[in-house]
């Protein structure tokens, strides 16, 4: 006696479903258009850099920060711009490779390392360290302004830093133990 053929209609659903994921194609193109954003971004806050560098010299005004601390505080915002930036970059091309379809870039020279291993998990670790990284520049330049910033702005910028790092740290743990064997954990914990 042959098997009951399988509906249409949950077959057809399933389809349905899974070609949803393209729904996903407009959030990671506004995401490349973030990106142009954060390139003006960086090229308006180099100007910065050049003109306080070059074109206003050494001339101080009273009360203002000395030129040697702007020069850093605008140096950490290209950097906090670039660290934002590669963020995007993981998260238009690590999302789009885990969750909507494979990027077959047939051995570039220049595929990341990572992408070749992404998935959900991977994304998650190396978005967290990203974060991570991103909440230091601010601290950074928070601890530079110390003297005109009040502390408790300091103390909730520097408690929401480390409640980044014990998310991160959270992740990659569990991270670690799902990528464990049952059988690994248990000798493990002898």
């Amino acid at each position: 006696m042959p098997a009951n053929p399988p509906s249409a209609r949950p077959k057809s659903l399933g389809y349905l479903m899974f070609a949803s994921r393209w729904l996903q194609v407009p959030l990671y193109l506004g995401l490349i258009v973030a990106q142009a954003v954060y390139v003006y971004q960086f090229a308006l806050e180099l100007w910065h850099l050049i003109e306080t560098v070059f074109l206003h010299g050494d001339a101080p005004v009273a009360g203002a920060p000395s030129p040697e601390v702007v020069v850093m505080l605008t140096v950490l915002a290209l950097i906090d711009v670039v660290m934002i930036s590669n963020l995007l970059i993981m998260v238009i091309i690590g999302g789009y490779e885990t969750f909507v379809s494979r990027i077959d870039l047939n051995d570039h020279p220049d595929e990341p390392e990572w992408l070749s291993h992404v998935n959900a998990n991977v994304l998650k670790v190396k978005l967290a360290t990203a974060i991570i990284g991103i909440s230091s520049v601010h601290l950074l330049q928070t601890f530079i302004r110390a003297q005109s910033t009040p502390n408790d702005k300091i103390m909730w910028q520097t408690l929401i830093h480390l409640a980044f790092v014990a998310s991160a740290v959270g992740l990659a743990y569990i991270d670690r133990l799902l990528a464990t064997s049952p059988a690994e954990h248990t000798r493990s914990h002898l």
